[in-house]
């Protein structure tokens, strides 16, 4: 990550130029590095594109809070790729103990809420990646077929580390592998998948009211949520 920086913009023209098998971007005639001094080489001509973007908004010093593809960019190059079975074996384990499989015992309103949102998502892993998950009640693990968690594990770790990078988001702020997956198969859009990893806390919200910091810690999470969708499509166009 680039946290840290306070170099100030030294350049005038920001491009992008093919190199090795990818795109870097150009500082004028310097190719942009990572923090690490990795060559930033990215996959797609639009990852590139919203790179160059984000150094080209630069006025005065840098600031990499306002840089998150690159910062997303400088995760993938220099934590994920040199771990990067680490990291997929981590992301399979959610379905272990997936969200959408741990339901509440009452009251029945919640549950049948939960059946309602979570079941076709459940429905949607088995068919597109043969995998069909336990339900159980409660938060206890539940033994789930093996053979559901070896084809998800494969999925996940069959991703280069840029998609692996967007996943790792989508899965850890949701909580659930198969809403990670769905949305980055494009089964849901990324506004309706945050909200189906949110039915437990809307359901607390409707019963107990508005809490001022929990709402702000849950904007926070899902601007992070849309910010991985944004850079898993920038992976993949």
């Amino acid at each position: 990550m680039i946290g840290g920086w306070t170099a100030k913009r030294f350049w005038t023209d920001v491009s992008v130029a093919a190199d090795s098998g990818g795109f870097a971007v150009m500082l004028d005639a310097r190719r942009v590095m990572t923090p690490g001094k990795q060559p930033l080489i990215v996959p797609t001509r639009a990852m590139a594109d919203a790179v160059a973007a984000e150094w080209a908004a630069q006025d005065g010093e840098i600031k990499p809070l306002t840089m998150p593809v690159t910062r997303a960019v400088n995760s993938a190059i220099e934590r994920v790729r040199p771990q990067k079975a680490e990291v997929a074996a981590m992301l399979a384990a959610y379905a272990e103990t997936d969200l959408t499989c741990h339901r509440a015992g009452t009251p029945v309103e919640l549950a049948a809420r939960q059946a309602q949102a979570w079941d076709p998502i459940l429905d949607w892993a088995a068919q597109a990646h043969g995998a069909r998950l336990v339900v159980t009640v409660g938060v206890l693990p539940v033994d789930q077929p093996q053979d559901s968690l070896g084809a998800l594990a494969a999925h996940v770790a069959a991703l280069d580390e840029f998609r692996l990078t967007a996943l790792h988001d989508l899965v850890t702020l949701s909580g659930s592998l198969l809403i990670g997956l769905a949305t980055a198969d494009r089964h849901l859009d990324p506004d309706s998948a945050w909200a189906l990893s949110r039915i437990d806390e809307t359901w607390q919200i409707e019963q107990w009211g508005h809490d001022e910091d929990a709402a702000e810690v849950a904007d926070l999470k899902r601007a992070q949520f849309l910010q991985a969708d944004l850079f898993w499509a920038l992976s993949t166009l």
